[in-house]
C-alpha cells in the first residue's frame, strides 16, 4: 500500500425526507442567500422545488433561481451562472439535480471567486484559491460529485471537456435521498450504472500499486451496481436497491477506493470525454462503449488483475471471459457497447482521435495513448 492522505470534508445526509433539512444546513453555515441551480422544470412539477423553497424560507434564506443546466454541462452556462451569482451577491451555491448540475455549481462557485475567466481554472492557467460554499440535493446517482471536489465542463467553442479539482470545491453538505431518484428514466439508470463501474475500474486496472483491500472494495461496488441495477430495472420503486445503488455511486468516487493506490490514470474517461464533447452523447453511454474496447486493448498490461476481475466479479476463469461478461451485461441492460449505437461511424474516427490526443495531454498520459493506440481502441468499439 502506497503512502496517502485521505481528506473528505463533505457531510452526507442520507435518507428519505432529508431534503426538508436543506434550510437548516445552510443556516448552520451562516448562509442568507443562495444561487439555486437546477436542470429542467421537473423539480417544480414533482414538488421538490417547493419543498426546497419552503425549507429555505423557514430559515430566512433568500434564493436566486438558475435553471436550464443540461447533461454534459456547458461553459457558457457556467459563465451565465457566475454573472448571476455576482449580480445578486449570493453567499453560496445550492445544486438540486444530478451530477451535471452539481458540476456546474462547483464551477460557478469557483468562478465567482476568481477575477479572470473561469476556463482558466480548467486549463491550468490559474489555481483555485477560493470558492463559494457548495451544497447539494441529489436527484440522480452516477457521478459521485456529491462527495468529491471535481467538476467536469464542456467548452462548446473548443470541443474540450476538462475538469477542475480543489479542496475549495468539496460540497459542504450533500443530501442523498434515494426516493428522489425513483423517476429516473430506464436509459439514465443504465447509463449511470456504467458511469459508476467506470469510476471503479480506472484505478483498479491501471494502478501500479493496488492493495488487495482496495481491489475487494471495488469488486464489492461493481457487484452491488450489477445486482441493484437489475432489481431496479424490474422494480424502480425498490427503495433498498435504490439506496444501495446511490451509496455505491458515492463510494466509487469519493476517494476512498483510491487510498493507498498509486500510478493510476483515467483513460476511459479521457476517451469518452471526446465523444460527449463532440456528439453530446450521455456520458455513461459513451463509457459503456469505450470500457470493453479499452479492456480488450489493455488487458495484456495487467493480466493478473483482469483475471482477478473475471473471477471475483463474474465467477469466471480468464480475463477474456470477464471482459466479455461485462460487455454482455451492458448489452443485457440496454446501454450501448458500439459506437454505431451512438450514431458514430468509422468516418468520425479521425476527428475523435484528434480530440482524444488533446485530452491525453491534459490527463498526462499522452506517451501511452498515441495516435495509433487511440485508433486501435476506437476501432475495437465500432
Amino acid at each position: 500500500m502506497d503512502n496517502f492522505t485521505f481528506f473528505n470534508p463533505t457531510k452526507i445526509d442520507f435518507g428519505t425526507g432529508k431534503e426538508q433539512l436543506i434550510g437548516q444546513h445552510l443556516a448552520e453555515h451562516g448562509i442568507s442567500k443562495v444561487l439555486l441551480c437546477f436542470g429542467s422544470d421537473r423539480i417544480k412539477r414533482d414538488g421538490l422545488f417547493q419543498t426546497v423553497s419552503q425549507s429555505l424560507a423557514a430559515h430566512g434564506i433568500e434564493f436566486v433561481e438558475f435553471g436550464g443546466i443540461v447533461s454534459n454541462p456547458l461553459l457558457s452556462k457556467v459563465r451565465e451562472g457566475i454573472a448571476l451569482a455576482r449580480g445578486h451577491q449570493v453567499g453560496a451555491v445550492l445544486s438540486v439535480g444530478g451530477g451535471s448540475v452539481l458540476d456546474s455549481s462547483k464551477a460557478i462557485a469557483a468562478g465567482v471567486a476568481y477575477a479572470g475567466d473561469v476556463w482558466d481554472l480548467f486549463i491550468g492557467k490559474a489555481a483555485i484559491d477560493a470558492a463559494l460554499p457548495v451544497f447539494s440535493i441529489l436527484t440522480l446517482a452516477a457521478t459521485g460529485s456529491e462527495m468529491n471536489s471535481g467538476a467536469v465542463v464542456t467548452n462548446e467553442a473548443t470541443k474540450e471537456k476538462f475538469a477542475i479539482q480543489s479542496v475549495h470545491t468539496f460540497p459542504r453538505v450533500s443530501i442523498v435521498n434515494p426516493a428522489l431518484m425513483q423517476t429516473v428514466s430506464r436509459d439514465y439508470l443504465v447509463y449511470s450504472a456504467a458511469d459508476i463501474i467506470a469510476h471503479c475500474i480506472e484505478g483498479y486496472f491501471t494502478a501500479t500499486t493496488q492493495p488487495v483491500l482496495q481491489s475487494r472494495m471495488v469488486e464489492a461496488l461493481v457487484k452491488t451496481v450489477i445486482d441493484t441495477t437489475e432489481t431496479l430495472l424490474d422494480k424502480p420503486t425498490d427503495y433498498p436497491a435504490r439506496a444501495e445503488f446511490a451509496w455505491a455511486a458515492t463510494q466509487a468516487l469519493n476517494g476512498l477506493i483510491y487510498a493507498g493506490t498509486a500510478g493510476f490514470s483515467y483513460p476511459n474517461h479521457m476517451i469518452e470525454h471526446a465523444l460527449s464533447a463532440l456528439f453530446n452523447v450521455p456520458h455513461g453511454a459513451g463509457l459503456s462503449v469505450i470500457m470493453p474496447a479499452w479492456m480488450k486493448w489493455y488487458q495484456g498490461k495487467n493480466p493478473q488483475q483482469f483475471q482477478r476481475f473475471a473471477q471475483q466479479v463474474f465467477a469466471l476463469e480468464t480475463a477474456e471471459q470477464g471482459i466479455a461478461a461485462l460487455e454482455s451485461w451492458f448489452d443485457k441492460i440496454g446501454t450501448p457497447t458500439r459506437l454505431s449505437q451512438l450514431g458514430i461511424t468509422k468516418a468520425d474516427l479521425p476527428t475523435i482521435t484528434e480530440v482524444v490526443l488533446g485530452n491525453a495531454k491534459w490527463f498526462g498520459i499522452a506517451e501511452i495513448y498515441t495516435h495509433d493506440v487511440v485508433v486501435e481502441i476506437l476501432s475495437l468499439a465500432l
